[in-house]
């Protein structure tokens, strides 16, 4: 795949958008979120309104369950929202418009009639082809709710650290997934209580800031690009990895999984003065 990635050009790479991008600040370092307001518009929108806010900002991160999730929130649910709001009506999926680019996968799923890949996210199309969606995969972003189906808005989030739990699709909405710094996501002590909580939640790891990248200065944003998945090169990489000719493997899959189609991202170039 290094080799394949080497023969990329500029073309081949997007730039996250600023008002896109999450920053979340951890003692361990930072964690880049991009979001996604072509599918969950009114949440991603809210998620920026708490970020601007300062609502995240001391927040603990109250969840850590193994192969599954890290969350966190208010448990409490006493921080003030601001202009924000506190709850929202659901975006689980959204119309498959002409407008909308879809690069299908060929192979079969088990949980859509049929996958790819919008926008640079792993989406689902159903049967009709009329409704589509983003799948939970691994660092996909979900905005955490209660049983009502209008109980979240993003004073609840949670980024999916194992593997991948499809059964959540259509389900949750999506609002983005990490491209930068899953590693310390992933590797944050596992709540002991129910669930992975953690007893009491204050205990776990504390969100330092949430910031929108277009609020800050240009010298202090990550200028991540990651690979387009609507170019020749990223059909290639796929069936690299469909079909893995390294010396190690003796059997050829034949098949590859939605969420295991890697998703490359480096860090830009710095254009010179």
């Amino acid at each position: 795949m290094g080799e394949l990635l080497a023969q990329s050009t500029a073309t081949d790479w997007r730039r996250i958008d600023p008002d896109n991008a999450l920053y979340l600040q951890l003692d361990a370092g930072r964690v880049v979120i991009e979001l996604v307001p072509e599918f969950a518009p009114r949440h991603v929108a809210n998620i920026r309104a708490l970020a601007r806010e300062r609502f995240y900002d001391g927040l603990p991160i109250e969840r850590v369950q193994d192969n599954f999730v890290v969350q966190w929130g208010d448990p409490a649910q006493k921080k003030p929202v601001g202009n924000a709001a506190r709850t929202l009506p659901p975006e689980f999926t959204r119309p498959a418009t002409a407008g909308l680019p879809f690069t299908p996968l060929p192979d079969v799923d088990g949980y859509a009639a049929s996958v790819g890949f919008t926008l640079g996210f792993p989406a689902a199309r159903g049967a009709s082809g009329t409704t589509t969606w983003l799948a939970h995969c691994y660092g996909t972003l979900g905005v955490g709710r209660d049983n009502a189906a209008d109980s979240g808005g993003g004073t609840e989030l949670y980024v999916v650290i194992g593997h991948a739990p499809r059964q959540l699709d259509r389900n949750v909405t999506v609002a983005g997934r990490v491209v930068s710094g899953m590693e310390l996501l992933s590797a944050l002590p596992r709540g002991t209580g129910p669930l992975g909580f953690h007893e009491p939640p204050h205990q776990g790891t504390i969100i330092r800031s949430a910031r929108i990248a277009a609020d800050l200065p240009p010298v202090e944003r990550v200028p991540i690009e990651l690979l387009r998945t609507d170019t020749p090169l990223f059909a290639q990489l796929i069936a690299l990895r469909r079909n893995r000719t390294d010396d190690w493997y003796k059997v050829p899959a034949g098949h590859i999984d939605l969420c295991n189609v890697p998703l490359p991202t480096r860090i830009a170039q710095q254009e010179p003065n």
